[in-house]
C-alpha cells in the first residue's frame, strides 16, 4: 500500500466533517502519487483516485492530511483538521472519466456512512479557497453526485432581483468566506452550482444561492467551529 509520509495528527481532537473533491492537474496519476508522497512536496490527500478507478489511499482517515491550504469554510479555518481529501485525476479542462466517477461515488458514499458526514458537507476546493484554487473544475459532475445522494446542488426555477449584498449573505449562510472580492466569490459559486455561466451577478445567481442558504445554512446544522 502506497502511503505518504506528509501527515500529522488532527488538531484539538477534531474529526473529519468535512469531505474536500480536487483534481490532479497532472496527465499521469502516478506521477500525482509520487508527488502527495513526496517529503519536500509538503502536500498529500487521503485518496487519489485514477481514470481508471483506482483508489489508492495516501493517508490513514483520521489523521491530517495537507490538502487543503490556506482557505475556510465556514467557522473552520484549519480545513485540513476537518476534512478527508480525495484527489481525483484530470487535467481540470477534460470530462472525467466514468471509472473515475464510479470509484469517487463508492468511496465518497463510504467515508459519508463512515464518518456520519451529511451530503452537503461534500465540497470543493474552490469552494474554500476562491481565486486561488478552482477544482475539480467546471466539468467536475455535481449532478450526477447530487443524484446519488453524494453532494447538493443549487436549484431554482427563475431568476430573483439583484441584490449583490444578499447573494454574498447567502453565500456566507452556506460556508463561503465574506473576505474574497464578489467577483471572486461569484465566480466560485458559479463553478458548482452554474458551471460555464459568465457575466456579471444576476437575479438567477442570486435565486441559487438563496435556495442553498434556505435549505442548508451552517448554522441550522451546528457544524459552524
Amino acid at each position: 500500500m502506497t502511503r505518504s509520509p506528509n501527515f500529522g495528527p488532527r488538531r484539538d481532537g477534531a474529526v473529519p466533517d468535512l469531505i474536500v473533491l480536487h483534481y490532479t492537474a497532472m496527465p499521469d496519476w502516478r506521477a500525482a502519487r509520487d508527488w502527495l508522497c513526496n517529503p519536500d512536496a509538503e502536500v498529500s490527500a487521503h485518496y487519489i483516485i485514477s481514470e481508471q478507478g483506482d483508489v489508492v489511499q495516501l493517508v490513514d482517515e483520521d489523521q491530517r492530511a495537507w490538502h487543503a491550504g490556506a482557505g475556510s469554510w465556514g467557522n473552520i479555518s484549519d480545513v485540513n483538521s476537518r476534512s478527508i481529501g480525495i484527489e481525483m485525476n484530470n487535467d481540470g479542462a477534460s470530462p472525467f472519466a466514468a471509472p473515475l466517477m464510479d470509484a469517487v461515488e463508492r468511496l465518497v458514499a463510504q467515508i459519508l456512512d463512515r464518518w456520519a458526514i451529511p451530503a452537503h458537507r461534500v465540497i470543493a476546493h474552490s469552494d474554500l479557497a476562491p481565486g486561488r484554487k478552482t477544482d475539480p473544475g467546471a466539468r467536475f459532475d455535481w449532478a450526477r453526485m447530487e443524484r446519488r445522494g453524494l453532494a447538493v446542488c443549487a436549484h431554482a426555477g427563475q431568476g430573483i432581483k439583484v441584490d449583490e449584498a444578499a447573494f454574498l449573505d447567502d453565500l456566507a449562510a452556506i460556508g463561503y468566506s465574506t473576505h474574497y472580492d464578489p467577483n471572486v466569490a461569484l465566480q466560485a459559486f458559479r463553478l458548482r452550482h452554474r458551471q460555464g455561466h459568465v457575466g456579471p451577478l444576476d437575479g438567477l445567481d442570486c435565486a441559487l444561492a438563496a435556495d442553498l442558504a434556505t435549505r442548508f445554512p451552517i448554522a441550522k446544522h451546528g457544524l459552524t467551529s
